[in-house]
């Protein structure tokens, strides 16, 4: 079996978020979807389980962050240019996502953030190594 990461959100609305994160370029497996969990898939090696609050606390060893007032992580995903980052931004503004900050020119990297309805932060990015600062 390949390496593969699942990270899993908890949400207060299954269907808007799900739809929110399509808007993004998810898209649903129905194999590992019900009425309480929606598994949204990024590549063949990234996927998003966004649950209810109730079938999150089946598998949370602590209680679930009030992620609208508390950040409990950061979540970042790269695309191949500028231009997508600003369609999957626009496109996640339209389903109703807030950008909390203001795009980030590093030189070598363009971030922009994006808050889904639960306070969920993800950086969307483009790496132009070629723009890497090189060390003396």
């Amino acid at each position: 079996m390949n390496k593969q990461i699942f990270i899993n959100l908890a949400v207060n609305d299954l269907l808007k978020s799900m739809n929110f994160y399509t808007a993004l370029g998810f898209t649903n497996n129905p194999q590992f979807s019900d009425d309480t969990a929606k598994c949204m898939v990024w590549s063949e090696a990234i996927y998003l389980m966004i649950m209810t609050h109730e079938k999150f606390a089946h598998f949370a060893t602590k209680p679930i962050a009030d992620t609208k007032n508390t950040l409990a992580g950061l979540f970042s995903l790269s695309v191949a240019n500028v231009d997508t980052i600003n369609q999957m931004m626009d496109a996640g503004l339209k389903a109703g996502g807030k950008e909390p900050s203001e795009m980030k020119d590093y030189g070598f990297m363009i971030q922009r953030s994006i808050e889904d309805f639960d306070g969920h932060t993800w950086e969307i990015f483009f790496m132009d190594m070629s723009k890497f600062p090189q060390q003396a």
